[in-house]
């Protein structure tokens, strides 16, 4: 079951000047720095009240994010929806017709597993689940 919006990610071409842009903005640090490899990414996590908020920088010209930034430039890339169990809700998804892009939860940033949905299965909109991982 979706329990809330976990956070949201905005693609960004310079990282070092958007963390500093979105600290004056917040009035607040960002709490976490961390590349994800599997995705080709840098993050910059702020938390805002119940919120946060996820810059991503790409580290490689294939990626996601890399392409993304190409296409559209800085801006929203997706919502990301917090479960208390990710496989249930991939199964779930996948009865109900919608297309993953993974079938399967990976690693992801901030303690999290992760799957994405298609947009074109979710009316344009980059969709993330992710779910905290135990200890």
């Amino acid at each position: 079951m979706i329990k809330k919006i976990e956070h949201l990610g905005i693609a960004v071409k310079d990282f070092e000047k958007s963390i500093a842009i979105y600290e004056k903005l917040f009035q607040t640090p960002c709490y976490k720095i961390e590349k994800v490899e599997s995705e080709g990414v840098n993050t910059a996590f702020f938390q805002i009240g119940e919120s946060k908020i996820e810059l991503l920088e790409a580290t490689k010209p294939e990626s996601p994010i890399a392409k993304f930034l190409e296409k559209k430039g800085n801006g929203f890339h997706h919502v990301a929806f917090e479960t208390d169990n990710i496989e249930g809700e991939i199964n779930r998804l996948i009865k109900d017709g919608f297309e993953l892009i993974h079938q399967t939860p990976k690693d992801g940033a901030d303690n999290k597993r992760i799957a994405f949905l298609h947009p074109k299965s979710a009316d344009g909109l980059l969709v993330e689940l992710c779910q905290e991982k135990s200890e």
